[in-house]
């Protein structure tokens, strides 16, 4: 028997991690790769005013979009908006802020933070004045670099296809996506999970995440699309 610690938990037992005003990193892709049960449970719980950290805003009757589409959100740090109309029509309303990223630069952003940087540097963005505005430009070997701050949050959450009780993780496919670097860059990682197995049962060579960023593992129950259809 494995005497490593047992992460296996409840909703119930990690409903206190959410709160009013909260920072949330999420993992996913256009709504693939992010956790649907635990963003239904935020729903059901009242959480609202909380600033989201993902690659986009998914849409509006899918995962974290329906956050955005029940106004609980007041920030979102994203490289894009566009697929829920929700979350365009509240940023040009001034009821939700947008903090743009490009892509490639939001993941190095995210794995910034998980690895304990305090930023990056890049070219990308330092003449553009969207982009660049109040942000810090710097001079290296007589090159101009933007300077980005590495991004972390209260709670991450991730969507994997399997978790042992320890947390090591495998992703299905392009779910993987952003999913393993949110895992790091979060003070408190909560995987949400298809199959939950016992240590040992994963294959090593198909593990993409460690389970020391893992702190707790809930059982998804999959997306409940006629829920989600008649919510919106």
């Amino acid at each position: 028997m494995s005497r490593l610690h047992n992460k296996r938990s409840s909703y119930e037992n990690i409903k206190h991690f959410f709160n009013d005003g909260m920072t949330l990193m999420f993992g996913g892709f256009g709504g693939v790769g992010s956790p649907p049960t635990i963003c239904k449970h935020l729903l059901d719980w009242g959480t609202k005013d909380i600033t989201i950290i993902g690659n986009d805003t998914g849409f509006p009757h899918i995962g974290i979009g329906q956050l955005v589409a029940h106004y609980r959100v007041k920030k979102v740090i994203a490289s894009h908006i566009g697929s829920n109309p929700v979350a365009g029509r509240l940023m040009s309303e001034g009821k939700l802020e947008v903090e743009f990223s490009p892509q490639g630069i939001l993941a190095e952003r995210i794995r910034a933070g998980g690895v304990g940087l305090k930023g990056i540097v890049t070219e990308i963005g330092v003449d553009d004045p969207y982009l660049n505005k109040g942000k810090e430009i710097l001079e290296i070997d007589g090159d101009r670099y933007l300077y980005e701050s590495a991004l972390d949050a209260e709670v991450g959450i991730v969507y994997a296809k399997k978790a042992d009780t320890y947390g090591n993780l495998i992703y299905d496919k392009s779910a993987r996506n952003t999913n393993p670097l949110v895992a790091m860059a979060a003070n408190i990682t909560i995987v949400e999970a298809e199959e939950i197995v016992n240590v040992g049962e994963l294959d090593p060579e198909e593990i993409v995440t460690s389970g020391v960023f893992v702190d707790h593992i809930v059982l998804s129950k999959g997306v409940d699309w006629k829920w989600a259809w008649e919510t919106n």
